[in-house]
């Protein structure tokens, strides 16, 4: 282990397992530099370090954490890993060859069936090292990962044994430090990539499709099947290519997936974020070496295809109804209740609000009671005018909705409801029915902040807009972070790091932007810059006569994503503050309350009940 104090590595990418290496590494004894293409979040490793919970418990600061590869060249490096989605390997391959000295080793840390070869491309065979990973984690913050399970051990091999030395010495350092790392030959580390394959080929893109986590998709009998049948696929390929299983290889398979967690794969969420996913590698591949030997692998190929299909289109967003078991799962995703789905409400009234905004168009059913049981969004920008007709399609064929109720910005060219109502009357409705009396409700929303006071009935007494302009808006918070470089759905959690008091002089847009510009220019960080940004949306906010000595609940989209945000406005301005649960859903759940209540009344006065479903049935 006397070495170990000379060996220098480098860590490219900084996804979980690229967190978990370079703790792990730099616990061993070696000089480790890090590499993070994401700047936001290579400047908040820099100022905090790494951070591992769960299963693994270390915390790690670097001396070296760069944003770009080309940062590397002077530092002379032993090894360097590739901890990257095989989808964005050849990219960062590329930029690496400056890097390559005698001495370098580089190392594939990466799922997938011939990954290792993005590498040889670059550097050549009797330099590439791979090693098959049996640990993972979801990543809690920008530089923390919660590490989920690790079934030791990990494997590690010369992919053409010319370099068993090095590959040796490192699964020695990764063992010394609890991360159980074996070296073998190269035919066995084949052997072991198939195995890993084949597990990631079988679930993670049917999460993706039918967005059922791994712990749902295990014990649903249909799903099951369709693993197994997806595994034997690839088993059959491997056996086709001379690699032998155990002959109770399937049942160990499933065994082992039966372990999975409630939640998704790594290709599952690339796949339901539309970005692009490593099906290639994955069931990619076993179609691939299928066609080779004549294998037929007809599901590969089908969830191969489907995955490509919907990454192109967000199929996803385009919900087909309910027609076939899939669906009917991913519609049951929307529920409340975990463990329930729409057949438990089968002819129990229910009742629907579609609140569609500027950004997305939210769904709420509600049951007889006006408690909400489903709750479902769709992005409104792009105009799938197919999208919102198949999810009305879908609810109707599900719910027994007695009644519909629109609001938001296109209530008034929507003619899929029975009735229309304002967003501001919607959002009363809504926090009157859990917070009764006088009250404020701030409602931030894609395009406009509203501030609304009810009386001592719930009812509205009066209500202030920001409508001019967008400033401090969800599309305003979007466009500065984006100018700052800052990640939307980080914003929050940087912000919270920070206590610095400045804010921004304009609410402007454009002037805000220049104004972002020149507070980089001073070399203030993101989470100052994040700070900055919430406390200019809260001075605007607390000037819209905000009634003292009154609670006040927060809804919307924004307060949603932006927790910070009603944090700061708690704290700094001394309001008694609180969010509404679910409160980008908060207007859909009052719309459906305002729907059940013009249904009780025309029950009550003895006029004729509408015909059930007859608008959202006779859309086209």
């Amino acid at each position: 282990m006397s070495r170990s104090n000379s060996i220098k590595v480098a860590v490219i990418g900084l996804g979980p397992v690229g967190m978990i290496l370079a703790v792990k590494l730099q616990e061993a004894g070696c000089e480790v530099a890090l590499c993070e293409a994401n700047t936001t979040k290579a400047d908040m490793i820099r100022t905090e370090g790494l951070e591992l919970q769960n299963v693994i418990t270390a915390h790690a600061r670097f001396g070296m954490v760069c944003s770009s590869i080309a940062e590397l060249e002077d530092w002379d490096a032993d090894y360097l890993f590739f901890a990257l989605k095989s989808n964005h390997t050849a990219h960062a391959v590329k930029q690496a060859e400056v890097l390559n000295t005698e001495k370098l080793t580089v190392v594939s840390a990466q799922n997938g069936i011939d990954v290792e070869q993005l590498l040889v491309a670059g550097f050549g065979e009797s330099k590439t090292l791979r090693l098959v990973i049996n640990f993972a984690g979801n990543t809690t913050a920008p530089n923390a990962t919660r590490v989920t399970f690790f079934n030791a051990p990990n494997y590690l091999a010369s992919i053409n044994d010319t370099a068993t030395g090095r590959a040796t010495e490192l699964a020695a350092l990764l063992s010394s430090v609890n991360l159980e790392t074996k070296a073998v030959d190269s035919f066995e580390l084949v052997k072991r990539a198939w195995e890993k394959t084949i597990l990631n080929a079988s679930l993670s893109p049917l999460c993706g499709v039918s967005r059922l986590t791994m712990e749902e998709a295990m014990t649903d009998p249909d799903t099951v099947e369709l693993i197994e049948q997806i595994i034997k696929e690839g088993i059959d390929v491997a056996e086709a290519e001379k690699i032998r299983f155990p002959d109770d290889f399937l049942r160990q398979c499933m065994r082992y997936l039966k372990k999975g967690g409630d939640h998704f794969p790594s290709l599952a969420v690339d796949l339901i974020n539309n970005r692009p996913t490593e099906i290639d590698y994955f069931n990619g591949k076993i179609v691939e070496y299928g066609r080779k030997h004549y294998v037929r692998t007809s599901l590969n190929l089908a969830m191969t295809n489907m995955v490509k299909a919907m990454t192109s289109k967000n199929v996803l967003s385009r919900m087909p109804g309910t027609m076939g078991d899939v669906n009917r799962k991913i519609l049951a995703k929307g529920m409340v209740t975990k463990g329930t789905s729409p057949s438990n409400y089968r002819g129990q009234p229910c009742y629907l609000g579609i609140d569609l905004g500027s950004a997305h168009t939210k769904f709420t059913v509600t049951d007889g009671a006006g408690e909400p049981v489903a709750r479902y969004a769709l992005p409104t920008v792009g105009g799938d005018r197919h999208a919102l007709d198949n999810m009305l399609k879908a609810i109707s064929a599900d719910f027994d909705i007695r009644r519909s109720c629109a609001t938001g910005y296109g209530r008034k060219v929507f003619s899929g409801a029975d009735m229309a109502k304002t967003e501001i009357i919607c959002a009363a409705a809504a926090v009157s029915k859990y917070f009764p009396g006088e009250k404020n409700i701030i409602d931030i929303g894609g395009e406009d902040i509203k501030v609304i006071h009810c009386d001592a009935d719930g009812q509205v007494a009066n209500f202030y807009m920001n409508d001019k302009c967008a400033a401090g808006t969800g599309s305003f918070l979007t466009e500065i972070a984006e100018r700052a470089g800052i990640s939307i759905t980080e914003m929050s959690s940087l912000a919270a790091h920070s206590d610095y008091d400045k804010e921004l002089n304009s609410f402007c847009t454009v002037f805000a932007k220049t104004e972002i510009m020149n507070w980089i220019m001073d070399g203030m960080t993101p989470r100052d810059i994040a700070r900055g940004i919430y406390i200019s949306i809260g001075n605007r906010i607390a000037k819209m006569r905000i009634e003292p000595g009154m609670p006040t609940v927060m809804v919307g989209g924004v307060i949603a994503h932006h927790p910070y945000l009603g944090n700061l406005l708690s704290d700094k301005f001394r309001l008694e503050m609180t969010v509404a649960d679910a409160p980008q859903f908060a207007v859909s759940h009052g719309a459906a309350l305002i729907a059940r209540q013009a249904e009780e009344k025309l029950h009550k006065d003895g006029a004729p009940l509408p015909r059930e479903k007859a608008s959202i049935n006779s859309i086209r």
